[in-house]
């Protein structure tokens, strides 16, 4: 009997070492092993980067396989590094080892979201997702990407150092040393290869480039027929200012497109039942601009740009500086990519924004029998190439996927109960880049005037962008850079028949017939999302364009003289939305003063007063948000009950709303279906106000602050919120110049001054670390919501002054 509480002590403590050492289920989720997680030597508690003492800066000597020179690598205040190397397959080396440092777990989410691998390490619960991806020929363009890159010297030689430089960091680490995510997901780093940087590369340019509406056009246009269509949802906004203005300069090459529409289909004969994916995915927008020496003080252009995305942790931007003996390039980069994106150096500076034009269509396939292995085209008999996907699940089965490939793309969905169901997907990234993109791109690194800036920018065109550029000379010029297909008129704005090759794209519109400004007279250039041009340019285009941001940046730049960088931080920073005032200015004449209460009169003239800023501790925006909101969908009921019934339909813009409450407050839309009684736009507005009072007397005043209102934050990508940051307090709105939404924002803000010597100033809402006890990982966040900006560090050389350097690090070639 002694020995029975040995053996239940025995039998104790084994389940204990196993429930420490094991994996467990928490509903979807699955924890890691605990005891690893919790070991004070190899769990979290090793992931708290170390403290030196004040005054000491910690210096590493290290060496990375195929190093052929010293590196010498400089760490800022900001922990940004700053390489000076011998050679560029050294600085890259040297930029794939730092970057590893910062964001390994970055680099790897990344690759495998693209590569359609996250179920490897998250399990069932994300298996749709990676069939998604992979059916959608991300993971194979990716592919396609590296085939080709390979043929070119350079590229194959910059992606091949900056992947020794990764692993050489992967090989240094022990479980110990694991980023914490790893350590949570309960699995090991694996080794970098070139492929993983297209995939980030592949990832980057589907989040940017992923937006059609053509399902939601076709039930537009079925449902509501021809003339109502283009009377709700015109291609041109009239009070639009374009990237690029027709001075005359699209003469030259018009070219006769009516051959195209021979041919040309559109499926409108049914309405899908069922929902596919939403129409309406935010615009991932951005500002930029450059003015030239006649408006600012010192003379020299000053080039600004603020890239919009969805905002994370760790963040999407990587800030680095490259020093090498021909050249010096200052600016960010995605986590996994190398060289330098956007930035700066001696002589160039250049930014981006998205084009916003559709890049992506879908047609109707037809097989010739239910294995769907061939389908027609013509009337000739065409064989679909097949492609198996292997989707490895943790913990669990593999599934085996296959793809069917065919002339218009692969076919996404073959599920008959899918909206789109046999429909091909005609993406621009699908095809192969040219083997010399990528050298041409990054020579702008090294670029030194207008001439380099062209040569290197069609080096971009797997990623649709206006490429805005300044030069230390006095040129200012703006190019919207892409492969953008040559369609017939309205192609690709619906669903197409894939039964015909006189529906594929007609090529690609040439280089020199790219909307591009150089010198303009008026002594500035920008974009933010608006339409490219005016509809006299001659190849049709359709897409998701903004409305207002643009034209708050050009009344405030055409007025603007005496430039510094300060006074290109408050437009960086302006609050102002004139698509607020635009209908502001039509709602408020139109309500009956008359039914108003007391408190909705006050309320009235609360709104009477206000300017359209959107400042974070005021009120009025959130009550004007509600009362726009309450209007627009009382307006479109009809369109609410088309997508209650799961058929995804457009909805009209607000510039649109705005213009029919003033031109047409008549018009029949205004009629709500559920009441008996006919509205117009008066009845609409004024009961809009009535509502929004209502909700105004129930609610806590703190929580129609503005910033409580809209609640922002940001979030680690996990969505992990002990990692995250739910604390910020910001201004702005996505249709102000300072776009913040709930979890969208400017993703780097850097103003450029040219001159002798460049002076940048920049800031991004989080840090240079991924690692969550690092002081590096959102050190930015709280300048960045205030509005602060810090200068960014130009170093000519190694010798810099001592007092920015944080960390220093040395690398030598291998004995």
């Amino acid at each position: 009997m002694r020995f029975i509480p040995l053996i239940v002590s025995g039998a104790l403590l084994a389940i204990l070492l196993w429930g420490l050492s094991t994996p467990l289920s928490a509903g979807k989720n699955v924890l890691p092993p605990l005891g690893g997680f919790i070991n004070p030597y190899s769990g979290f508690w090793a992931n708290a980067d170390p403290v030196y003492a004040d005054g000491k800066i910690p210096a590493h000597t290290l060496s990375i396989p195929g190093l052929t020179g010293r590196v010498e690598v400089l760490f800022d205040e900001m922990q940004v590094p700053h390489i000076f190397a011998e050679n560029e397959p050294d600085a890259y080396r040297a930029q794939g080892y730092v970057m590893a440092r910062h964001r390994l777990w970055q680099m790897d989410i990344s690759a495998r979201q693209t590569s359609g691998r996250l179920a490897e390490i998250l399990g069932d619960r994300v298996k749709s997702m990676d069939k998604m991806i992979r059916r959608r020929g991300l993971a194979r363009a990716a592919e396609d990407d590296w085939a080709e890159y390979q043929k070119n010297e350079f590229t194959r030689t910059m992606m091949e150092a900056y992947t020794d430089g990764v692993n050489a960091y992967i090989h240094e680490l022990s479980p110990a040393d694991y980023p914490l995510e790893y350590k949570l997901l309960n699995y090991a780093p694996e080794e970098w290869t070139p492929l993983k940087s297209c995939l980030v590369i592949e990832g980057m340019i589907d989040a940017l480039n992923k937006k059609d509406s053509d399902l939601a056009s076709s039930n537009s246009l079925a449902l509501l027929g021809r003339d109502t269509f283009d009377y709700l949802f015109p291609l041109w906004y009239p009070k639009q200012i374009p990237i690029v203005q027709d001075t005359g300069q699209w003469g030259g090459f018009k070219k006769d497109q009516q051959g195209l529409l021979s041919g040309l289909h559109y499926s409108l004969n049914e309405v899908p039942e069922r929902v596919f994916a939403s129409p309406f995915e935010a615009i991932n927008g951005s500002n930029n601009w450059a003015v030239d020496g006649s408006r600012t003080v010192s003379g020299a252009p000053i080039l600004c740009n603020d890239t919009h995305l969805p905002l994370r942790l760790p963040h999407v931007w990587y800030q680095l500086q490259l020093h090498l003996p021909d050249y010096t390039t200052y600016g960010i980069n995605v986590a996994g990519v190398p060289g330098v994106v956007i930035g700066f150096n001696n002589d160039i500076a250049w930014g981006f924004t998205n084009v916003s034009q559709e890049v992506a269509d879908w047609y109707k396939i037809y097989w010739t029998d239910a294995t769907k292995t061939k389908y027609t085209v013509d009337g000739e008999v065409l064989e679909a190439e097949l492609r198996v996907e292997e989707i490895k699940i943790a913990r669990g089965e593999t599934i085996l996927d296959t793809v069917r490939y065919t002339i218009f793309g692969p076919v996404v969905y073959e599920d008959s109960a899918d909206a789109l169901c046999d429909y091909a997907y005609r993406y621009t990234t699908h095809d192969p880049p040219s083997a010399d993109d990528l050298e041409h791109f990054f020579s702008i690194n090294k670029g030194k005037n207008y001439s380099d800036y062209r040569r290197a920018i069609p080096g971009l065109d797997c990623l649709s962008q206006n490429v805005a550029f300044a030069s230390a000379q006095g040129d200012i010029a703006i190019t919207v850079q892409g492969n953008f297909p040559i369609r017939a008129h309205e192609q690709g704005r619906f669903l197409q028949e894939g039964n015909s090759r006189d529906n594929l794209w007609k090529g690609y519109i040439p280089q020199e017939e790219l909307p591009t400004l150089y010198k303009p007279s008026r002594g500035f250039v920008f974009s933010a999302n608006q339409h490219s041009t005016d509809p006299s340019y001659p190849y049709y285009y359709a897409g998701r364009f903004d409305d207002s941001r643009a034209r708050q940046i050009y009344s405030r730049l055409k007025d603007m003289h005496q430039i510094t960088a300060d006074s290109m931080k408050t437009i960086q920073m302006d609050n102002r939305s004139l698509r607020a005032r635009d209908a502001l200015q039509a709602m408020l004449p139109l309500v009956n003063q008359d039914q108003l209460s007391p408190d909705e009169q006050e309320l009235y003239e609360e709104l009477s007063r206000w300017d359209a800023r959107y400042l974070r501790d005021e009120r009025t925006p959130s009550v004007f948000t509600m009362w726009l909101d309450t209007c627009y969908n009382y307006t479109w009921d009809e369109m609410d009950a088309h997508r209650m019934k799961g058929i995804p339909v457009l909805y009209p813009s607000i510039w649109k709303f705005s213009e029919l409450l003033e031109s047409d407050p008549g018009c029949v839309f205004f009629d709500y279906a559920a009441t008996k009684e006919i509205e117009d736009a008066s009845a609409v507005v004024t009961h809009g106000l009535k509502v929004v009072a209502a909700i105004v007397r129930e609610m806590e005043p703190e929580k129609l602050v503005w910033h409580r209102f809209k609640k922002f934050a940001i979030m680690h990508t996990a969505q992990i919120p002990a990692f995250s940051r739910m604390d910020v307090v910001t201004d702005g709105t996505r249709h102000t110049p300072n776009a913040t939404d709930s979890d969208h924002g400017p993703s780097f803000r850097m103003i450029v001054e040219l001159g002798e010597h460049p002076v940048a100033w920049g800031v991004y809402p989080g840090g240079q670390s991924g690692n969550p006890g690092s002081p590096y990982y959102d050190d930015l966040v709280d300048d960045w919501a205030a509005g602060k900006y810090r200068k960014l560090n130009f170093w000519l050389d190694a010798s810099a002054d001592g007092k920015h350097i944080t960390e220093r690090m040395e690398f030598t070639p291998q004995n």
